[in-house]
């Protein structure tokens, strides 16, 4: 198998890490630089003592991407967002392939990504040329695209377990409710009281309410699958876990929709090789899904209320991350999406 010569940009953080640690167990891959301006110089090793395979490779700087981009085919850049943007310009002009878990390449409207970050895109022309990287439903654009933007992991939660749904006609778009909890990796690798062990531990509280930055990112794609624009409901919440992503969903049914749910999901995802549909009543479980890259999907229609109950979950690192960034890789490079990312479930 040949060889793709990768760049990790932005390496010292929880996405980062992940990273690092399913392209050890790739067999197409071959990392050869790991970047991070405030760790240059450091063993990669010494900072991550979990990632053995990484024994003599030191972090570098980002200075010289010239130098970075001959040796590279492929990037990945866990960068904050604008500041992303800027890098994966300068490095698809030199030819390298980018995959971006920023929020940068994930819109299609630029005006709602900057209303909602805040900031004015460095690279407008190039977001007009990238793919959104949920593969279960651009799959073929993935392919032959030379950047990707990598969705985030409410997001790719919500709107897997929404989509054929939505796109069917079977729930009424005006009712969606999105009640979401996540584990504290979600938040990143930085010193922030509300992240504190003794802020978190024993405690489960709401954040983000009405204002959170993934709402738009829901709206617009399934807005896209509906064929009009949707407004929902998006709250989340913080558990006292390292990892994890479920959501609740409520949804009003259509007429005769209630007997047809079964059928469209097994029509959307039978074939997906990380979706896992459960029947009706059998509901996941964060634990069902640690350190994977799978996504489970349960539900249960309420006929007194004519609604439907959905549960989704996966690890906000790996499919909602890192994992489903190899799965873009893959994709982009000819590969059996599968590559590196077959690893079951850690149950313990």
């Amino acid at each position: 198998m040949e060889k793709i010569r990768i760049s990790v940009i932005g390496a010292n953080g929880y996405t980062g890490m992940e990273l690092l640690r399913l392209l050890a167990g790739h067999p197409a891959a071959e990392v050869r630089h790991v970047v991070s301006r405030s760790l240059s110089g450091q063993p990669v090793a010494e900072y991550f003592p979990s990632l053995h395979a990484y024994d003599g490779k030191v972090f570098e700087g980002p200075d010289d991407l010239q130098a970075l981009a001959e040796d590279s085919d492929a990037a990945f850049l866990c960068l904050p967002h604008a500041a992303s943007a800027e890098m994966a310009g300068r490095l698809f002009r030199l030819g390298v392939k980018v995959i971006d878990l920023s929020a940068d390449f994930r819109y299609v409207n630029v005006e709602t990504y900057e209303r909602t970050y805040g900031v004015t895109h460095p690279e407008k022309e190039l977001l007009r040329a990238a793919v959104y990287g949920l593969p279960e439903i651009n799959r073929e654009q993935i392919k032959t695209a030379g950047i990707v933007g990598n969705p985030g992991c409410y997001t790719t939660c919500s709107i897997l377990t929404l989509y054929p749904l939505v796109k069917e006609g079977l729930v009424d778009p005006d009712t969606l409710i999105i009640d979401a909890k996540s584990g504290v990796s979600g938040a990143g690798k930085k010193a922030d009281l509300p992240n504190l062990f003794a802020e978190v531990n024993e405690n489960f509280k709401a954040y983000g309410v009405t204002t959170h930055r993934h709402t738009s990112e829901i709206e617009e794609k399934l807005s896209l699958a509906l064929g009009r624009p949707l407004q929902l409901s998006f709250t989340p919440h913080l558990l006292p876990l390292q990892r994890g992503i479920l959501a609740t969903i409520y949804a009003d049914l259509r007429p005769g929709a209630e007997g047809r749910i079964a059928a469209v999901y097994r029509n959307y995802y039978e074939k997906e090789p990380f979706v896992r549909v459960f029947e009706e009543g059998r509901l996941p479980e964060l634990k069902h899904v640690r350190h994977s890259n799978y996504l489970h999907i349960g539900y249960k229609v309420d006929e007194r209320l004519n609604k439907v109950i959905l549960i989704g979950c996966l690890d906000n690192l790996v499919k909602g991350a890192s994992g489903q960034a190899v799965q873009n890789l893959n994709l982009m490079f000819g590969l059996d999406e599968r590559t590196g990312l077959m690893a079951e479930g850690d149950y313990l």
